[in-house]
């Protein structure tokens, strides 16, 4: 690269990179109990609650403000009022404790993430402006190889040392919006020419970074060290790569090259709530099957294994996001609980078998059946990450807590957990019986957090498929 076009750019890195997907989902559901407080209490319940995961309880107390500051800053999962001095949970950390989803959030994430951003420190923001940085990663990456797959009617790929190399430390992608195709270009120009890349691990990692991102997201598949975008993905990919939101509180300093610490440090707070604005149910739909299928003809297969016996109760409209479809695992409990009643010998009560439209508000999805007839009244709590997490926490809705109240032993909640290629199903009875007699924990939030302990809550079992 000529020297006149190098600029490193970077980002913090949180210190629970490799724990990334349990760390988010226990820490957005701890931000969100503590509710708005004086920022400096809320500072100490938020590191209270970090010496609580899992290994922090000996650290020393500089380790935990770090994890703070890189919750906070990275991923704004709380905000502060200077003018009120209080601080409070984000929308984002609310929606990750309510829905369990990281895939949703790191989607979400990915589409803000810009540089020059509130992530990094006022100074090192200063001086991205200085340099007339202008740049969102997620959306040049995925609108490159968009690009080029159309030109070319092939797959195509990138690695992190390419991305290091080629756009995050180019002036011509970072601050010139350089064509896609002439990034390509030099790429490709690199490969004929075995250019070979600094791989170093400090070289590389803020490139690293969004891609491993933007794998938990869902937006790219990778094999080995090559990334692709997810062709399964198709929706939320074209939503990043066709967006023009932009936080544009920096412009006027950008067109100008000129700025103070202060002016940026002012624009801190308008950051989180850019960050943390409000967006559509349906904004970003996570589609299970494309999340689990591990190509276009697993998605098939999936699809129409999972509908069959079910059509009726399921509406089937293209992608299958969690909205439109009152959530695939919901879904996935259904053939479950009909091919449990089947099993049983019951199939003359599978017609008692009923998915619940939300927006009846009954505090359940699905109204099951026992095989003496009697019913199952079942919530679904499903939590989606790229990872396998042992996590066992959910939150109840308060007409959700006030229906396990009153059908009791006839309550459950199925807690579903996806991962990658794998699928996990725990059964829980009766929680707020088990809170009455201390076998799991219940902290009130516009509703219930629930904390239980596997081996005394309930039990893990084999996730049914429905079969004719």
């Amino acid at each position: 690269m000529p020297r006149e076009h190098f600029y490193r750019i970077h980002h913090i890195r949180p210190r629970f990179k490799n724990d990334i997907e349990s760390v988010l989902i226990f820490m957005a559901t701890e931000i969100s109990k503590i509710g708005e407080k004086p920022s400096d209490i809320f500072a100490e319940s938020v590191n209270a609650a970090i010496k609580r995961y899992p290994g922090n309880i000996t650290k020393k107390e500089k380790t935990i403000n770090n994890w703070r500051t890189e919750i906070s800053s990275l991923f704004g999962l709380f905000q502060t009022d200077s003018g009120r001095n209080v601080s409070f949970p984000g929308l984002r950390a609310v929606e990750l404790a309510d829905r369990q989803d990281l895939v949703l959030f790191f989607k979400l994430f990915l589409y803000h993430f810009q540089y020059p951003g509130g992530h990094l420190k006022p100074h090192e923001n200063a001086e991205l402006i200085r340099q007339g940085v202008h740049f969102r990663p997620a959306q040049h990456i995925l609108k490159m190889l968009l690009a080029v797959e159309e030109k070319t009617k092939q797959r195509v790929w990138i690695n992190k040392a390419e991305a290091t190399h080629c756009i995050f430390n180019d002036l011509r992608v970072i601050r010139d919006g350089e064509d896609v195709l002439d990034t390509w270009k030099r790429i490709s120009k690199n490969r004929q020419d075995r250019v070979e890349y600094d791989w170093k691990g400090d070289v590389i990692r803020y490139a690293g970074d969004i891609l491993d991102y933007m794998e938990i997201a869902n937006l790219v598949v990778c094999h080995g060290t090559q990334f692709f975008a997810n062709s399964l993905e198709k929706a939320a990919v074209l939503k990043v790569v066709s967006s023009d939101d932009w936080f544009s509180g920096y412009d006027a300093f950008i067109k100008a090259r000129a700025v103070s610490t202060p002016e940026v440090s002012a624009l801190q707070e308008d950051w989180y709530k850019y960050v943390n604005m409000q967006r559509d149910d349906d904004f970003f739909k996570t589609d299970i099957l494309a999340f689990i299928a591990k190509d276009e003809k697993d998605y098939n297969a999936l699809k129409k294994k999972i509908l069959s016996g079910i059509e009726d109760k399921i509406a089937e409209e293209g992608a299958l996001g969690t909205k439109e479809i009152g959530d695939i695992g919901e879904g996935l409990v259904f053939g479950h609980e009909s091919m449990r009643i089947k099993i049983g010998g019951r199939e003359d009560l599978l017609h008692l078998i009923q998915h619940i439209p939300s927006h009846l508000a009954l505090g359940y999805d699905i109204k099951s059946v026992e095989l003496d007839a009697t019913h199952r009244l079942i919530e679904v709590k499903t939590t989606i990450s790229q990872r396998e997490l042992d996590f066992s926490k959910f939150h109840l809705t308060p007409s959700e807590w006030s229906s396990a109240d009153t059908y009791k032993e006839k309550y459950f909640v199925y807690r579903l957990l996806l991962s990658k290629h794998k699928l996990k199903l725990f059964i829980l009875r009766d929680p707020v019986g088990q809170y009455k007699t201390d076998r799991l924990k219940m902290t009130p939030r516009n509703g219930a957090d629930i904390s239980f302990s596997p081996d005394k809550s309930g039990e893990w079992t084999e996730l049914l498929e429905w079969k004719d």
